[in-house]
């Protein structure tokens, strides 16, 4: 539960650098708290298109708010643990502007969060694994 829950505390730290575990866990406590608030709030909805037929969820008023209200309050905090875990492949915070590039963009994104960071000290600051060790040779 630290984990889901580190990000808040890191909330306008930018600089840094996050562990793929902290992301992850960030994103499995945010999709969570999303799939209560559609459990709670949500009501089924089916859709035909023309010999398919669909389903999914809709909110209703309250569940519209609160899940609106979560989205804003995540906002910060998951573009701060972004930043961080770009840092941590030793990574510009610029690279996040390829969410901008349909399909492509995403997949890059997402390739870049589930790879693992430097080993050692890097430009954004020390090894999150291991922040006390020092490469004396470097």
């Amino acid at each position: 539960m630290n984990w889901m829950l580190l990000p808040y505390r890191r909330y306008f730290e930018f600089s840094g650098r996050s562990r793929r575990k902290e992301y992850w866990m960030f994103a499995l406590f945010g999709f969570l708290v999303n799939l209560a608030i559609t459990v709670l709030f949500g009501r089924t909805a089916y859709t035909t298109m023309g010999w398919s037929v669909g389903i999914n969820t809709q909110l209703n008023g309250v569940g519209d708010a609160i899940s609106g209200l979560f989205a804003l309050v995540n906002f910060i905090p998951s573009l701060s643990v972004w930043v961080r875990r770009l840092h941590d492949i030793d990574r510009s915070a610029w690279w996040i502007l390829l969410i901008f590039l349909p399909i492509l963009g995403w997949f890059a994104l997402l390739v870049f969060m589930c790879l693992d960071g430097t080993r050692g000290p890097n430009r954004y600051g020390p090894d999150p694994k291991n922040p006390y060790e020092v490469d004396v040779f470097r």
